[in-house]
């Protein structure tokens, strides 16, 4: 029987893998082995980390948050054998290249470099700020952050946040205007709207239960949230804005929140990076100070290697 220590390691393995195939060759053991190590483990977790059928595996939510804790603590354990003399600096020097959607790279991205950075000053960094996916495979890029949906086989990544989005008004506004309760009272009311630079269109403002609008009264429309912010705090309009520019002005009662019952469902909050084998020390550092960085117990939006 396998020991725990060896299990946490192939169930690693096999959570950044696409197949157990896949991480029995990085292993060098047979895919049966891989298979009863995470039977075992699921066994001792009563829980299932891995949903699989006749063509490929894919990992839980469960599966995800213990992937995250176990590769933490394995990293952490073998630190104790690993001598000063072993750990090579030059490992942990060089250039990460990071990717990110600009108002989340400059709110939340950035401050965690900073964090790192001061932690390691022999990394270097080159953060590419874009509202455009960016091909991290061809522009080589080492590590990227992401809201919504990644359902990517050719990315590591991990869920570390929730990203909930609020309908905001100023005090005077909301006082002019009142409380909108349904979708269709927004058709009265001053709005803002994000231009889609992809689409050529405004994003629709999304509600529970899958409902979309797009108000057609815009009084301000911009391509970057942080214009987008300044317009609703200047009283011009009502916003649909993410949490995490908007949760400490409502607390400090800045902003009003409204329609909180038709919220949508929060976006995920990924850290990611591509697949492409052996992964340098200083990217991994990298990745792992970010999913603790970022990672939000209390939703602000909170929670695949």
């Amino acid at each position: 029987m396998l020991n725990r220590l060896e299990m946490l390691r192939i169930f690693c393995v096999a959570a950044e893998a696409i197949s157990f195939k896949e991480a029995a060759i990085k292993l060098g053991i047979s895919p049966q082995a891989v298979t009863r190590a995470v039977r075992e483990l699921e066994r001792l977790q009563g829980e299932l980390l891995f949903h699989r059928n006749t063509r490929n595996v894919q990992i839980t939510a469960y599966g995800e948050m213990l992937a995250t804790r176990a590769s933490q603590s394995v990293a952490q354990l073998d630190g104790l054998f690993v001598s000063a003399d072993e750990t090579s600096e030059l490992e942990l020097e060089g250039l990460i290249t990071l990717t990110a959607p600009s108002v989340l790279g400059r709110q939340l991205l950035l401050p965690a470099l900073t964090l790192i950075a001061k932690q390691h000053p022999q990394l270097r960094f080159d953060l590419r700020l874009s509202d455009r996916h960016a091909d991290v495979v061809s522009e080589k890029i080492d590590i990227g952050v992401r809201m919504g949906y990644l359902r990517d086989s050719r990315f590591v990544a991990r869920q570390v946040a929730k990203v909930r989005f609020h309908v905001v008004a100023t005090p005077g506004l909301f006082a002019e205007h009142g409380d909108p309760k349904h979708i269709e009272d927004l058709n009265a009311l001053p709005t803002t709207a994000m231009f889609d630079r992809d689409t050529g269109r405004p994003w629709p403002w999304l509600f529970a239960g899958g409902q979309q609008s797009n108000p057609p009264n815009a009084r301000f429309i911009c391509d970057d949230a942080e214009a987008e912010l300044a317009a609703v705090l200047s009283g011009l309009a009502y916003g649909q804005i993410p949490g995490f520019l908007v949760e400490k002005l409502i607390a400090a009662g800045e902003l009003i929140p409204v329609m909180e019952k038709l919220a949508p469902e929060p976006w995920g909050l990924f850290v990611y990076r591509p697949q492409r084998g052996p992964v340098p020390a200083r990217i991994r550092l990298v990745f792992d100070a970010l999913i603790l960085a970022l990672s939000d117990e209390e939703p602000h939006g909170t929670d695949s290697e």
